[in-house]
């Protein structure tokens, strides 16, 4: 079944990529979703991820959850490596810097808040099933 999700998954990232953001939007569970654009640490070529984002003024978060995996997303040790970073919304793309956070921000708790009520609980969820800090990246536009 996990399998499947992935499929899915990839198949959603790529109607996103291919349709310029016509479509991929929202499109699965309605969930909105950007397209992260980094440069592979150890590559140096581009690397892109559909993510959820939820918004906090004029930045979007987006969590590195991983399914609640052990080891972060690859694209996190990315947006820490270099954060300066593209995000797609839509049709629009926007150059942004990308921060991590972590619990002992001050912001952390509000923003996985706002993050986690996007997906549904999902990210809340996530955190019960691994013992490292899920990250909540922040993208802010430059």
């Amino acid at each position: 079944m996990a399998n499947l999700f992935v499929n899915v998954l990839r198949g959603h990232q790529w109607l996103y990529e291919n349709s310029n953001g016509l479509v991929g939007h929202k499109l699965l569970f309605g969930n909105p979703t950007l397209l992260l654009r980094t440069v592979g640490r150890k590559t140096g070529q581009q690397r892109t991820n559909a993510l959820t984002y939820a918004k906090d003024g004029d930045a979007y978060l987006v969590t590195a959850s991983n399914g609640g995996s052990p080891r972060p997303p690859g694209w996190l040790a990315n947006v820490k490596a270099k954060g300066d970073c593209e995000i797609q919304v839509g049709t629009k793309r926007i150059p942004v810097t990308a921060t991590a956070t972590y619990p002992d921000d001050p912001d952390y708790a509000r923003r996985f808040e706002l993050a986690d009520k996007v997906n549904q609980g999902r990210y809340a969820q996530y955190q019960t099933m691994t013992t490292r800090p899920i990250a909540v990246v922040v993208l802010t536009p430059r």
